[in-house]
């Protein structure tokens, strides 16, 4: 019986750590697909001025290892929801949300197979072939990381968890 408990603490924790990383991804990635979406001449001071004012390259990184981390770490719970959520929402005929849920699932697997590009994107120079690849790249991984962190919440919100 104690088992039970201290794996829903472990799944617990590893939800929260999970939910923090997504925020930091949320955050660093929003940042530069504004900047690169920033008109070049704006004003300074300006709120896409601002965005500006930081490298967008100096995100790459951290988007990469970032959108890995959170990836790995929703592996990992997934298999939590998977046995013990996701019978229930069955039994709730809450299709809807599974199917949202499984949509979530279809773009991360792309938006990991688009990291590797994405990243020799962000290495290339700075041409305007290039950089019209870069806005395509990091707007898709921005509607990804949206749309995975919007429907995590949403399923959470519809049956809890714990």
């Amino acid at each position: 019986p104690n088992g039970g408990r201290g794996r829903a603490i472990m799944v617990t924790v590893l939800l929260i750590i999970h939910g923090l990383v997504a925020v930091a991804l949320l955050g660093a990635i929003t940042h530069q697909t504004l900047s690169v979406w920033a008109p070049a001449r704006a004003r300074p001071g300006s709120f896409f001025g601002r965005f500006r004012t930081v490298p967008n390259g100096a995100f790459t990184n951290a988007i990469i290892v970032l959108y890995s981390i959170t990836a790995v770490l929703g592996g990992i719970v997934y298999l939590y929801f998977r046995v013990d959520v996701r019978p229930a929402l069955e039994q709730a005929s809450r299709w809807e949300a599974l199917g949202f849920f499984d949509l979530k699932e279809h773009f991360i697997a792309i938006g990991l197979a688009l990291l590797p590009a994405y990243y020799v994107c962000w290495r290339q120079s700075r041409d305007e072939e290039s950089m019209r690849t870069r806005m395509v790249l990091t707007s898709m991984l921005a509607f990804i990381v949206w749309w995975s962190f919007l429907v995590g919440h949403v399923m959470n919100d519809i049956r809890g968890f714990g």
